[in-house]
């Protein structure tokens, strides 16, 4: 590959990357309101294109870019690799809103970057092998954002089973001082600030917004995809249609929640000697042989032993 067509993919993976930094900044703030604030500090009346001129160069040449192949990487990715990328990307929180198309394009980047790594590290490495190297570089850049993806979906689904029975504890003593069950994930949402307390507050603003608690709790399920909220949502909805008292479910849910953490934690506790296993006996028992018959062994080497 020659050194131009090497300039220029570089040039493509750090648009990309600060387009994509710079669209991440972006979502978190409302740029309709920062264009409605802006206009108003102005003191005199000024044509549209004028703004669009004062706008910094990121906004009016790299964010457009990168939005340009999103649109375009939509085209040609299949519907059903969306809606997946979609539902992972739901699964994992999603903090900064990001959309199937950044992250098909994200992908591609890295895989780009992964494949200019490995054809300028392997310059010395010839034939087949070289080859090998670059392909196995590539595809393996490539399914890395899905890895990393997958990595943050399991640790938030942890962070929601252990976060679980206190949040329960915290909605019985809620309702049971009064409060309905609509409060109770309300005060939840403002004690704390992890993914259990984020959905519930999401809850809260969909049912502002007019949708169904029915619906609301069942798209919290869908969005977090946790076996012990399954069942907990289950149990409320099941109430909420027989006429049964709130307070009860909660009470009996929290201490179910209970025991399955405290069984969870006696599980873990049965798997660490197991685990410890292979450590002990590759790492830290070949280091205290060292240590122990080391000194044995030059004694033995200086009195002779060896030859004799």
């Amino acid at each position: 590959m020659s050194p131009v067509v090497i300039l220029i993919g570089l040039i493509v993976i750090i648009i990309v990357i600060v387009g994509g930094i710079l669209l991440l900044r972006r979502a978190e703030e409302d740029p309709l309101t920062m264009r409605i604030e802006e206009f108003a500090a102005r003191e005199e009346l000024v044509s549209i294109e004028d703004i669009e001129l004062s706008m910094p160069l990121k906004d009016r040449i790299i964010v457009p870019i990168v939005r340009r192949i999103s649109e375009f990487m939509v085209r040609f990715t299949p519907q059903k690799t969306l809606e997946n990328t979609t539902h992972m990307l739901e699964l994992a929180g999603n903090p900064r809103d990001m959309s199937a198309a950044f992250f098909s394009v994200a992908r591609l980047a890295a895989s780009f970057v992964g494949l200019i790594l490995a054809i300028m590290l392997t310059k010395n490495v010839e034939g087949s092998k070289r080859l090998i190297y670059i392909l196995g570089s590539a595809i393996g850049a490539f399914y890395l954002p899905i890895m990393l993806l997958q990595s943050s979906i399991d640790r938030r689904k942890q962070s929601i089973v252990k976060k679980l029975p206190d949040a329960l504890d915290l909605m019985t003593i809620c309702v049971d001082a009064g409060l309905t069950f609509n409060a109770a994930m309300q005060k939840v949402d403002e004690k704390w600030d992890d993914a259990l307390a984020s959905e519930f507050g999401r809850v809260i603003y969909e049912m502002q917004l007019g949708k169904s608690r029915r619906q609301s709790l069942k798209d919290m399920v869908d969005r977090m995809d946790v076996p012990d909220v399954s069942s907990f949502i289950a149990a409320v909805l099941q109430a909420d249609q027989l006429g049964v008292g709130i307070g009860k479910v909660l009470r009996i849910q929290s201490e179910q929640m209970r025991i399955k953490r405290r069984q969870r934690a006696q599980e873990k506790a049965q798997q660490a000697p197991v685990k410890m296993l292979f450590p002990m006996v590759f790492l830290i028992f070949p280091s205290i042989f060292v240590v122990l018959l080391g000194p044995a062994a030059f004694q033995f080497m200086d009195s002779g032993g060896l030859s004799q």
